[in-house]
């Protein structure tokens, strides 16, 4: 049985992470009380690793909206500190860092973009996510730590936070459910994204601990397909049965990671070749399970309800 230190255990994509894991896995998962990685120092990091000699240091924590130093914090110096932490505490751990289809900018517009593809984001959001990535591939060449890097795209799925852009159409379909309100308000919706599950990312990051030597850094794990993000929108407004209008004039807080980049697709060939690794769910499944669990969330128990 490996042994996984896993981060952001609670969190949107942590948490299908270690249902994936736990079934075979002996998991540390700790909280942001006993180690927070935005406020640990590196010789705490350093004693966690030592003293849990893990197989793999999953990072699954992350900040979707802030300024360009909350961004750097979150994403390229707690990853600095990782690294840092692993090859003083135990080199023999593999670190995978959850990176963002952010890292690549603008591409091509029509065409899946691959792992070689150059990187040019035009975001803190993305730029700090591609400092990260940096600082793994050199820590990696200089053979100072194993370590690989997965690129997610879009991800989506139960639990989706209101600062995803499905999320918040979720809560205001509620709301215009319960309210009877004829229209709900987004940002603009033309980009086109690849949606890509979130329980197939919790796949991804079992594959990758399980791989025995991958020989590359970076993977895409992305579903492979772009949509516009509308079309993922009326799909979501169809199942939940709202006929109304969906405006597109609401400026969007996280809006700003993804700018200037109309058209965004994984091309995730290298994942099935190298890892096994294919998604499994898709848009349909995606968005129905989305909407069940926002439902699920936003009902609350009856006095007489059992648990």
């Amino acid at each position: 049985m490996s042994r996984v230190l896993l981060f952001g255990a609670s969190g949107f994509v942590g948490a299908r992470v270690r249902a994936v894991l736990a079934p075979d896995t002996e998991l540390i998962c700790p909280g942001r009380v006993e180690c927070d990685l935005l406020s640990a120092g590196v010789t705490e990091l350093t004693e966690l690793v030592h003293a849990t000699r893990p197989d793999a240091v999953v990072n699954c924590t992350g900040r979707l909206t802030g300024d360009g130093a909350t961004m750097v914090h979150a994403h390229t110096l707690v990853t600095a500190k990782l690294i840092e932490a692993i090859a003083v505490g135990f080199p023999r751990a593999r670190l995978v860092r959850l990176g963002s289809a952010g890292e690549y900018g603008p591409v091509p517009f029509g065409a899946p973009v691959a792992e070689d593809e150059p990187a040019a984001p035009v975001s803190a959001y993305g730029l700090s996510h591609l400092a990260g990535t940096r600082l793994v591939e050199l820590a990696r060449s200089t053979g100072r730590i194993d370590a690989v890097v997965l690129r997610v795209f879009n991800p989506i799925g139960p639990g989706l936070s209101t600062e995803n852009v499905l999320g918040r159409a979720a809560a205001l379909l509620l709301e215009a459910g319960e309210t009877g309100a004829p229209e709900i308000e987004l940002g603009p919706l033309g980009a086109y994204r690849d949606f890509v599950d979130v329980r197939d990312v919790a796949l991804a990051v079992r594959a990758v601990i399980r791989a025995a030597d991958p020989p590359h850094l970076v993977f895409n794990i992305s579903s492979g397909h772009a949509v516009a993000t509308r079309h993922a929108v009326r799909l979501l407004a169809r199942t939940a049965g709202f006929d109304g209008t969906i405006r597109e004039e609401a400026p969007a807080a996280a809006a700003a990671r993804t700018a200037n980049v109309p058209w965004m697709c994984g091309d995730n060939s290298l994942a099935l070749r190298v890892l096994g690794w294919a998604p499994g769910h898709d848009l349909v499944d995606s968005v129905r399970d989305l909407w069940d669990a926002a439902v699920i969330a936003r009902t609350p128990l009856t006095s007489g309800a059992s648990v």
